[in-house]
């Protein structure tokens, strides 16, 4: 009797203080009424998840489409609307599903040739958005585009010299590297004047991490008149693979192509194979 005084007293007592402070307490948030029956989540949801479901399920039918309305039928519904059908035909593979589902796909197919004739009708109207004068299919055309990326690869190598060379990471038990050698003369053979600097890693173990040489052989491209350097290769590279890595990375080192250009030769720039060709061109219009 004595205690439920006291808890009366002391409730009266701090009522009283809130009420002077102009102040009540709150109530305590009743963490039970939550959930369905307090109207958090409604039950109309559910069932339009049914229906949802319910609807990409369907069966699809040919007669709730003329053909006018799957030939212009955005791309976007048709391809859901072409799997319904071959599904409807792996589910249920009777001769009329799959004649169905046969139908639609030549919709499909007959709309793609429709698109590769307007392609080819374009290219041939509108040259220059045709590959054929960069990438000729003719066999003679192929030769000379052969010889003149040739003719560039080579000229330009051999114009570097003077402000390139190349560091050449070997070991003398690497048979690998016995491989490479070989094909360096041939390299040196045919650009004379050209500076390689052979690096035996198990003699030069600060230079090789210096350039962080983790397997031989290993060429490195270095520019003399600055910091510059570019990996040519690790492993084993044919003469012609080396010739065209080098005359990437000399134009790379040499500020003449970018990122964007890095497998652009010279005589292409501007055609079908200079990524930002259509940037460049100015508009004509006052």
């Amino acid at each position: 009797m004595l205690s439920r005084s006291l808890t009366l007293f002391f409730s009266l007592l701090v009522l009283t203080t809130c009420v002077h402070a102009g102040e009540f307490p709150k109530e305590a948030p009743d963490v039970s009424k939550h959930g369905w029956w307090w109207y958090e989540k409604e039950p109309e949801k559910k069932e339009e998840k049914k229906e949802e479901r319910r609807d990409a399920r369907k069966v699809p039918s040919l007669s709730d489409h003329t053909p006018e309305d799957l030939w212009n039928m955005h791309p976007d519904d048709f391809q859901p609307l072409l799997m319904a059908f071959q599904k409807k035909a792996v589910m249920a593979p009777t001769i009329e599903n799959v004649k169905e589902y046969y139908t639609i796909q030549d919709i499909a197919r007959r709309k793609a040739l429709a698109f590769a004739n307007v392609a080819a009708m374009v290219v041939q109207k509108y040259p220059e958005l045709s590959l054929e004068k960069d990438y000729p299919n003719a066999l003679p055309g192929k030769a000379a585009k052969t010889r003149e990326q040739s003719a560039e690869v080579g000229q330009k190598i051999d114009q570097s010299k003077e402000n390139f060379a190349l560091l050449y990471f070997y070991s003398p038990t690497c048979h690998f590297c016995a491989e490479q050698d070989e094909i360096l003369s041939f390299f040196l053979e045919k650009y004379r004047g050209w500076q390689v600097r052979k690096v035996d890693i198990s003699r030069s173990t600060q230079l090789a991490e210096e350039f962080k040489v983790r397997a031989v052989p290993f060429i490195m491209l270095i520019h003399k008149d600055s910091k510059d350097f570019m990996p040519v290769s690790i492993g084993v590279v044919s003469l012609t693979d080396m010739e065209e890595r080098l005359y990437r990375g000399i134009r790379t080192l040499g500020n003449e192509i970018t990122p964007e250009e890095f497998s652009m030769f010279e005589f292409q720039r501007g055609g079908g194979f200079d990524p930002t060709a259509p940037l460049k061109i100015k508009d004509d219009a006052p």
